[in-house]
């Protein structure tokens, strides 16, 4: 597993500022004023960072860019960043600014002075989460990232546990979705979350003869034609009062999808190692709140696929049976994940009674035409919940944007041998899988459904995270669990 830096605190030292090794970041704004940091520095390096301040380059920066003073003199450090910011910014701005640091952070760390601004809980976290990197499988030595020393930043002592739990669950989120297949089968995914009772969560794995027992016919379907065994884990944090109904989060996690016998082309079909990453981000919010303490009660509910065409494979025509009874006519094998998800959400339901249910999957294709790779579209029965979690996803700067339900659309979903058809054709192709899955909630039960196909794992890096996974909507689901379900 990657390793996230150690976020440090201590009391302000300006004299220690002159043998820090590594990075030193400070911060000017925009009149190019400095504080007590910032002026040390600019007496260490011989009025260096003065000359920065009026520079023309500097009065063209945006705010939260940044000018690189390699190998000031007077200090031991290999550079200093010094990074436009206004004082009272917060949030995106800020921790794209943070965001700076991380990515030049190297193995000898890097002292910050975030003096008096008001957005240093932003500027760590967006230099915890930019520092992430996925190199575990490359054949050269890489050298782990050194700590991030925030100087003198008391507010943040006291966050500084908050949000390296907040950057754990989004690092183990983007751990999980870019481990390529062969190493991340479904037995080792589950195994990776059974490790994380040790952080308290209370881990159950179910395994092909339980989920049988309990009629999870559609989600065995789905992996029959894999070596690799279909599992369901459940992951458990009681941390609010005891007889409060939990929230119920539930994650598609199909390790690799080929598509089956409805097989996908070629071309880019190495991507499907990200189609688990609904149950990715599932267990990465599971472990911020144990690492955090949430005063909430909270499961996660993740299944565990792998969708492979031989000959024990369904087959397009096949009719299965869900838990709830209801039977699906399988009309493309490459719709698995709603199949997968009908199940986790009805035994979720049926074990857990939720207060509310979230389920998350990279689901369709459509929601990229729809949205691009800038929003994950969100469904929901309830008005309240909806609204409740774009606010959250807006202030942690994860785009979401809300897409409808409603009964027109299930004439898409007649079948005329079963109940349903897993698919309704191409028009609307994110609205009848979401409405596929509402059938299987119980009327009272609020609910969203979360499809994160195009905002899960990208080709280019994004300001807090380098190309491939994301982690998006660990910050999100946090802040709304915090928001709406602790005390």
């Amino acid at each position: 597993m990657s390793d996230l830096p150690a976020l440090l605190t201590p009391a302000t030292d300006l004299d220690a500022l002159a043998t820090a090794p590594g990075l030193v970041a400070v911060f000017l704004t925009g009149d190019g004023k400095m504080d007590p940091g910032a002026r040390r520095v600019n007496k260490l390096t011989k009025g260096a960072l003065q000359r920065i301040a009026e520079s023309e380059r500097f009065a063209k920066l945006s705010e939260g860019e940044a000018i690189t003073l390699s190998f000031p003199p007077g200090m031991a450090a290999d550079s200093v960043l010094v990074i436009r910011l206004e004082r009272r910014t917060r949030g995106e701005l800020a921790r794209a600014a943070g965001a700076r640091i991380g990515a030049a952070l190297g193995e000898a760390g890097a002292t910050v002075l975030p003096g008096a601004f008001k957005g240093a809980a932003d500027i760590a976290l967006g230099a915890l989460l930019k520092a992430y990197g996925f190199e575990k499988h490359r054949s050269a030595e890489t050298k782990p990232k050194g700590d991030l020393t925030l100087m003198g930043a008391e507010a943040v002592a006291e966050e500084a546990a908050t949000l390296t739990a907040l950057a754990e669950g989004v690092w183990f989120t983007r751990d999980l979705v870019n481990e390529p297949s062969n190493i991340l089968t479904t037995t080792e995914f589950a195994d990776r979350l059974a490790a994380l009772e040790a952080l308290g969560l209370k881990v159950t794995v179910l395994e092909e003869p339980e989920l049988e027992k309990l009629g999870m016919r559609t989600l065995l379907a789905v992996g029959q034609g894999s070596a690799s065994p279909s599992k369901v884990v459940v992951m458990e944090w009681m941390g609010g009062e005891a007889d409060a109904a939990p929230v119920a989060l539930v994650g598609k996690g199909v390790v690799f999808d080929t598509g089956g016998i409805s097989l996908k082309p070629a071309g880019g079909m190495e991507d499907m190692t990200m189609d688990m990453g609904g149950a990715g981000t599932v267990a990465g919010v599971m472990k911020t709140l144990a690492l955090r303490g949430a005063k909430a009660n909270v499961v996660g509910l993740v299944g565990l696929v792998e969708n492979m065409p031989d000959g024990l494979a369904q087959r397009p025509g096949d009719v299965v049976t869900s838990m709830k009874g209801d039977t699906v006519e399988v009309i493309n094998t490459d719709a698995e994940g709603r199949l997968v998800l009908c199940d986790v959400m009805w035994y979720a339901q049926e074990t857990y009674a939720p207060a509310a249910m979230v389920d998350l999957a990279t689901l369709t294709g459509a929601v990229i035409i729809a949205l691009g790779h800038e929003n994950a579209g969100v469904f929901s029965n309830d008005d309240g919940l909806a609204e409740a979690f774009l606010k959250a996803a807006s202030t942690e700067g994860e785009g979401a944007w809300r897409l409808p339900l409603g009964k027109g659309y299930d004439k898409q979903l007649k079948s005329r041998v079963a109940d349903m058809k897993n698919v309704g054709g191409r028009p609307a192709g994110s609205i009848t899988a979401a409405q596929f899955l509402a059938r299987f909630v119980k009327e009272g039960t609020p609910w969203m459904h979360l499809d994160i196909a195009g905002v899960a794992s990208l080709k280019s890096p994004t300001t807090l995270a380098p190309k491939g996974a994301t982690g998006w909507g660990v910050l999100a689901l946090n802040r709304w669990i915090a928001g709406g379900y602790e005390g």
